[in-house]
Formats: structure tokens, sequence, C-alpha cells
């Protein structure tokens, strides 16, 4: 039988220490194909390339023998799936996975995720997809007692399936042994409580710097924030049609169409 073809991004760029983990895992499941940002590209949301050049290049990172193929790209992630599907395969992947991010995008998170959104993007194209984030931002995260979630989620993934028009947020505790087990949970409410540092530049212009604290709002034992702080892997199944379809009937009694 032909090995799945499983393409690999990430937001936080083809070096970051994440990349290389999920890389090491894939590699035990099927065929990889690697399409990243050549540099740092966190919080870029859906964010697209349409007013300037993008580049993409292949480069040699891992020189171990059976590396899988990697190519750099200038845009954003949702720029390296569209460039992965159009131009560097050449046949659609059975799976999309990016990550594993440095930083959570569990809760309101995933509203700013690059890394999900280079999911959703495959999810778009209708390719199973799966965004991973581990909850420690340090360059030096330790992603190893992830591994055996993550591979033990994609095979499960590539033997079932993921539901049409789903994508999966995956979170994992920062933890230094193995996490208590995986949850499948809702988003949790919780926002960002934000104000802007103003500042003056040697120059004397005014700039800001964004800063915060993350409110939770959910008591609830069923979300992944509260799977998270029990040290368990969440697992949300997310969808990009964005319609509140539980308001459509409210919002049709407005007298919008009357003289």
């Amino acid at each position: 039988m032909k090995k799945p073809l499983i393409l690999v991004t990430n937001d936080d760029g083809i070096t970051a220490p994440g990349l290389r983990a999920l890389i090491k895992a894939m590699n035990e499941l099927g065929d990889v194909i690697v399409v990243a940002p050549d540099s740092p590209q966190s919080g870029m949301g859906h964010a697209i390339t349409i007013d300037s050049t993008l580049y993409s290049k292949k480069v040699v990172i891992d020189h171990q023998e059976g590396a899988p193929l990697e190519y750099s790209c200038s845009g954003t992630p949702a720029d390296c799936v569209k460039l992965a599907l159009q131009e560097i395969l050449d046949r659609k992947p059975d799976i999309c996975v990016s990550g594993i991010n440095h930083g959570s995008n569990s809760s309101i998170n995933v509203i700013y995720s690059g890394t999900m959104s280079a999911a959703i993007e495959a999810g778009i194209e209708g390719i199973p997809a799966i965004g991973f984030s581990l909850c420690d931002y340090s360059w030096e995260a330790n992603f190893e007692p992830t591994l055996d979630s993550v591979k033990r989620i994609v095979s499960q993934a590539l033997m079932h399936g993921i539901p049409k028009g789903t994508v999966l947020n995956v979170n994992f505790p920062k933890l230094d042994q193995k996490p208590n087990g995986i949850k499948i949970c809702r988003q949790a409410r919780a926002n960002w409580r934000e104000q802007f540092e103003k500042r003056t530049s040697p120059t004397g212009k005014d700039y800001y710097w964004l800063s915060g604290e993350f409110e939770l709002l959910d008591k609830g034992q069923d979300t992944d924030e509260w799977a998270l702080s029990q040290g368990y892997v969440s697992v949300v199944p997310t969808q990009f049609d964005l319609t509140a379809h539980h308001a459509i009937p409210q919002i049709n009694n407005w007298s919008l169409n009357e003289s």
C-alpha cells in the first residue's frame, strides 16, 4: 500500500524546534513534504500575500538519510499551504498537520493563530487537517512528551477521517512527562484584557507595545482550558463555516424589507 502523503507546515518558521519535532513524528507515519515560512509568522491569522511577491525555495535542514523534502516560503502560513497544493505537490496530501506551535492556541487564541489558519486553509480545500500547539512559548520547550499523542491523533485521523468542514485544534499542556490522556473538548469562553503601552523612540516618535492578560470566563469542565489545567491534551473540533445558524430565526424577525 502507498504510504499516506503528509503535508507539514507551521507559523514559527521552518527552523523552529516544534516543527522539527512534528516532522520527526510524521516520518514514522508516511511520506512527508514540508512547506513552512522562512521566518516567524505568529499571530498572522489567515492573512495571505496579495500585494507583494512570494518566494519559495528548496532547503536542506536535516542532513540525515531519508529526510523529507522541505521548502521555505516568504509568505504566511496560509500562503504555504496554498503554494504547496498549487505548485509544489504532485498529488493531494492525505492530511495536513501544522505546528507544533510554541505557545497556546486554546480558547480565543485560535482566532489569531497562524498555526490553525494553515490547517484551516487545508481544510477549506477538503484535506483532513490538524493544528498542534504546546503551552510553552520557550524556544527550548520540551516537545518529547507530546509526540506519542501526536502520532496517535494523526493515525486515528488517517484511519477514520475528520468530519467534513472540521479542523482539529490540539493543545498540549506544558509537562515534563506524558500527559494524563486526551480529551475532546469545546472551546472555552475567554478573552484578552489588552492594553497598549505608549513609548517614545530615540527620534521622538510615539509607538505602542501591545500587552495584556488572558481572562478565562468559563468554569465548565468540558473545555480546552479545563483539560489543559488538569494535564490532559485538549482536542477541539473547529469549523470554518462562521455562520451563526442559531441567530438566523431571530434576525429574520427584524423589519429589514419594509418601507
